[in-house]
This record gives structure tokens, sequence and C-alpha cells, in this order.
């Protein structure tokens, strides 16, 4: 056993500490997935400067996301086995790394390798935000805590393409870099100082072999579903369903290594948390969430440039104000929840979530101020829902699972934002009358095809649990 300090959660503690801890995670994360997006408006510039296709620059974004899906599934070995504080400095010194080499880069190759060290540093920093909220915050005030979290999650991704298009309307690309590295710099250094956080860590071996598949699964996965979108767009360098086939097998032998190890306690992911209803349930509204929210933000954007011809800059001011009330409505609605639970909150924020998506599929072709409007109704929805379920999810597992819940919800995230692009950039290119063009009539199908899921989400919405019966299940699980 190990540990940073005095426990924070122990009467006496200093609440300033536990503050600390919290805030500093939060921000960090912020720059991280802030990082994630700031690339996607500055792939036109980068494809004259570098003077590579459109396919390779792509490679920037698609790099990244299947770094991610590969590193997330370890982060629960790492959690158990190092302390916060070890694995924050990793992380930070890992990103802040792949941030200097992504800003010397003379050329694509450098540009791509810094991305992937940047992105196995990212990956790890949600689940040890999640995973540290867990074991620090008392259960009556988690709610509030995970919205802040939502902050993160929802203003960053929306924030990223307006602060691309303010930078490269007057500096040159590798300023993106220049301009995150003294803040992820800033944060490393004041983790390593100030960073102590008490945990029980213990020495679980690591299965190489379960890493190898999981890396064939996860990738698998994530790439042939992103290029099941690029073939529909004419993009695809393979055959999307040979990496999507791979990876199923792949999967399939991954998580019966899993189940096979975890009666050890050796699995490198441990899948116990799906015996858990609560769990169950969230995690499968968190992926009906993702699929949307991820949707909408490749949807609108292709439907602004190509569409209806905006610049990138003002195409990430559209996208803006509904980003900003994801980030407003989030410590609002995690308040809400410590007093009253997920369930009144969830329900009703499928049903906003699906009324949004209806409401984008008659208003596209119409004003830009009603899609503006509709997309904010959209991000209300997924604010109300997203919070509370991330909770719940997580409040429902005995607090050994807490490390591997949050790699479960992280990487489920990326592949359900994977699967939400995949389809609904394939339904737009294929409903399209313009041949080889995307139109508003595309748009509008593959909105209504998100509106139909939405019905799905609304139906499982109903069976989360009232807070009293899930604290029970939580006693229940504990014993």
């Amino acid at each position: 056993m190990s540990g940073d300090g005095v426990a924070l959660h122990e009467p006496g503690a200093p609440a300033t500490r536990v503050g600390l801890a919290i805030g500093l995670l939060v921000g960090s994360a912020f720059v991280m997935i802030l990082n994630e997006t700031i690339m996607s408006v500055a792939l036109p510039v980068l494809i004259v400067d570098l003077q590579i296709s459109a396919s390779t620059a792509q490679w920037l974004t698609s790099g990244f996301l299947l770094t991610m899906a590969v590193v997330i599934p370890v982060t629960g070995y790492l959690l158990q086995r190092y302390s916060p504080r070890q694995v924050f400095v990793a992380a930070m010194t890992i990103f802040s790394t792949g941030t200097l080499i992504a800003a010397l880069s003379p050329g694509f190759e450098l540009l791509l390798v810094g991305r992937v060290v940047q992105a196995v540093g990212t990956a790890v920093m949600i689940p040890l935000l999640f995973t540290t909220v867990m074991t620090l915050i008392p259960i009556e005030r988690r709610g509030s805590t995970m919205g802040t979290i939502s902050i993160v999650i929802a203003v960053a991704p929306a924030v990223g393409p307006t602060i691309s298009g303010l930078i490269l309307s007057a500096l040159d690309w590798r300023w993106m870099f220049w301009i995150v590295l003294p803040i992820a710099l800033v944060a490393l250094a004041t983790g390593a100082t100030l960073l102590r956080v008490p945990v029980q860590t213990r020495k679980v071996p690591l299965d190489v072999l379960s890493v190898l598949i999981s890396a064939v699964a996860f990738s698998g996965l994530v790439y042939g579903l992103s290029a099941i979108g690029e073939a529909a767009r004419g993009g695809a360098r393979v055959p999307p369903w040979i990496p999507v086939a791979v990876g199923a097998v792949a999967m399939v032998v991954f998580v019966r290594r899993q189940l096979r190890l975890q009666r050890d306690d050796r699995a490198l992911l441990d899948l116990r948390p799906f015996a858990h209803r609560s769990f169950v349930v969230s995690v499968l509204l968190v992926a009906l969430s993702m699929m949307a929210l991820f949707g909408a933000l490749i949807l609108l954007p292709l439907y602004l440039q190509e569409v209806l011809g905006t610049d990138p800059f003002t195409t990430g001011l559209v996208v803006l104000p509904g980003g900003l009330v994801m980030g407003l409505l989030g410590p609002v609605v995690g308040r809400a929840f410590d007093r009253v639970g997920a369930r009144p909150l969830v329900i009703p924020g499928s049903v906003v979530l699906s009324a949004a998506l209806w409401m984008l599929t008659l208003l596209v072709g119409g004003p830009l101020w009603t899609v503006v409007a509709a997309h904010v109704v959209l991000s209300a929805g997924i604010a109300v829902m997203l919070t509370p379920l991330m909770t719940d999810a997580l409040s429902s597992l005995p607090a050994s699972l807490y490390s591997h819940g949050s790699a479960i919800i992280t990487t489920l995230q990326q592949v359900a934002g994977a699967a939400g692009t995949a389809l609904f950039v394939t339904v737009m290119t294929i409903a399209s009358v313009s041949d080889g063009a995307i139109d508003a009539a595309g748009v509008r199908v593959a909105f209504g095809t998100a509106a139909v899921i939405s019905l799905g989400a609304i139906g499982v919405s109903l069976l989360v649990a009232p807070k009293r019966r899930a604290a029970a299940e939580k006693v229940d699980a504990a014993a």
C-alpha cells in the first residue's frame, strides 16, 4: 500500500487540498481536451502549408483518436498500480513532450508523432479525474463536483475550433501548440509539487497479452467505424469492414480473457462493473448521448461549410453557444443530482435531446439562427443527462472498481463517438441528392436518423433507478 499524504476525505483534512487536487485535474483535462479538437479547423491550412492530401491530413485527428482508444483500457491497471500523483506527472510530462514535438515539427511526419504522444497523455487524464473525484468527494457532493467536470467535457470541444480559428487568422499553425505548451508545463510543475491524493495502490500484474489484444480490438473498431464515414465520402484507403471485423473478433477474445483473469483479480480491464444494473443503464445512455453529441459536432460543421459555405471561424462561433450552455448547466445539474438523484433529470433530458434532433431535422435549410437555437437545445438536453449518468454509473460501484469503471466509460465514449460519426456521415452522404456533394437533403436525413435513435434513449432512460433504490443497490454491492 502507498499514499501521497494525509487522507483528504477523512475528518479534519483541509478542504482546500481537495479543491486544489480537483481543480488542478480539471484544468489539466480542459487543456488536453481543448487540444483534441483544436486541430479540426486547422486541417485545410495544414493541407496547403505541408503540401499533403486531405486523407493524409485527417490522420492528425484519426491518429489521435486511435491512440486514445488503445491507451484508455490500460488506465484501469495504471490507476491501481500507481498513485494519482505519479500518474498525473507521467501524463502531463508525456503530453508536454508531444506538444513540444508538434510545435517544432517541420513537416507532417513529426507533427503526427507529436499528436500521438499528446494522445497518450490525454488518454490517462479523464479516468484519473473521475477516479480521484470518486475517492475524495463524499457521495452527497459528487453530483455538483461531476457537474464541474462536465464543463471540461462540454466546453473544451466547443471552444477548440473557435480558438483555433482565432489563432490561424493571425498566426502560424504551430502557435496552436506554443500557446498550449507553457500552460501544460505550469500544470505539470504545480501537480508535481502540490498534488497529494491518498490511495491504496497494489502491485497488480500487467497482462501484456491483454494489452496487445485490446490495442487490436479498440483501434480496429474506432478506425473501422471512422473509415465507414470516410468511405461514404470517397476517402477511405481500405475497405472499412476489414478493421471492423478484426476489431470485433479481437474484442470477443479480449472480453473472454478478462472474464477469466478477473477470477484471480488479474484482469487488465475488470468487467465486473457490468454486473451492476445502474452502471449498465447509465453507460448505455452515455453512449447514446455521445453518439448524438459527436454526430452533431460533425454534421453541423459539414453542413455549415460545405452547404452554406461559411468559413471555419464562423463555424466555430456557431457551435460555441451550445458548448457554453452545456458548461453553464453542468454545476446546476450536478447540485440537482445531489438532491433528487439521476432519474428525475435523465428522463426529461432524453426528451429534450430527442426534441432537439427532430427540430434540427425540420430546420435544416432554414435560417442559420434557427439551427443554432436547435443546437443549443440539443446541448441543454445532453447537459441534463451527462452529469447524472456518469455520477450514477460510478457511484453504483464499490470503491475497488472505480478505476475500471472510469476506464470503461471513457473507452465507450470514444467508440460511441466514432460509431455516431460513421453512421451519420454515411447516411448524410448516401441521402444527398447532389452527385458527389453533401447537400441539405442529406443532412436532414442524417439528423432524422439521429432523432429516431434518440427515441431509444427515452425508453432506456425509464430504466434509471430512483435515488433510494440506487442507494440500496450500492449497499448491496458493498456487502
